[in-house]
């Protein structure tokens, strides 16, 4: 016993409820490193190594590290299947000592390409839905870049040229 404090325990007795685990419609790996002793220059080739091993996606954020130095967070989504590989690249490719993942979910909207006549070629057009509801459409840039170099006209003009036309087609 003790002065001023109760001398009790309390218990609760109840039965668990199941709930459902977090799903979405595919899980996918974020693999990540912070880097702040590399070219800048090398992390282009970095991204297409990881793109070609099976990275789903990549990008680069600037960071404050430790001692005030800038660098950068290398973050990369992967299917789980393909871990292993995007790490291999990281380490050999990269002056990172270590990296940290999770499994992550994500949902995305439904697409498909549609071709588009303008002045000087075809431009593709990606077209993303949901539930059958057209949500966004963007031309292909490099389709654009294409057809603006051979043609001398800005991309610009052949972007809105393509979407344009993607517009009457979808009327």
């Amino acid at each position: 016993d003790f002065p001023n404090v109760p001398n009790v325990l309390r218990v609760l007795i109840g039965e668990r409820t199941p709930v459902a685990p977090l799903t979405g419609p595919e899980t996918v790996v974020k693999i990540e490193c912070d880097i702040d002793d590399m070219n800048p220059q090398w992390f282009g080739p970095v991204q297409e190594r990881l793109l070609a091993a099976g990275a789903i996606d990549v990008w680069v954020t600037p960071v404050q590290m430790k001692k005030g130095r800038p660098g950068v967070l290398l973050t990369v989504l992967s299917p789980e299947d393909r871990r292993a590989p995007v790490c291999d690249v990281l380490f050999r490719d990269t002056t990172t000592l270590g990296v940290r993942y999770e499994r992550v979910w994500r949902e995305t909207l439904e697409r498909h390409w549609e071709d588009v006549p303008v002045t000087g070629g075809v431009v593709r057009i990606k077209v993303a839905s949901r539930k059958g509801e057209t949500l966004n459409a963007m031309p292909e840039f490099e389709d654009c870049l294409r057809i603006a170099q051979s043609t001398g006209r800005p991309v610009k003009a052949v972007h809105a040229e393509a979407m344009q036309a993607w517009g009457r087609a979808a009327e």
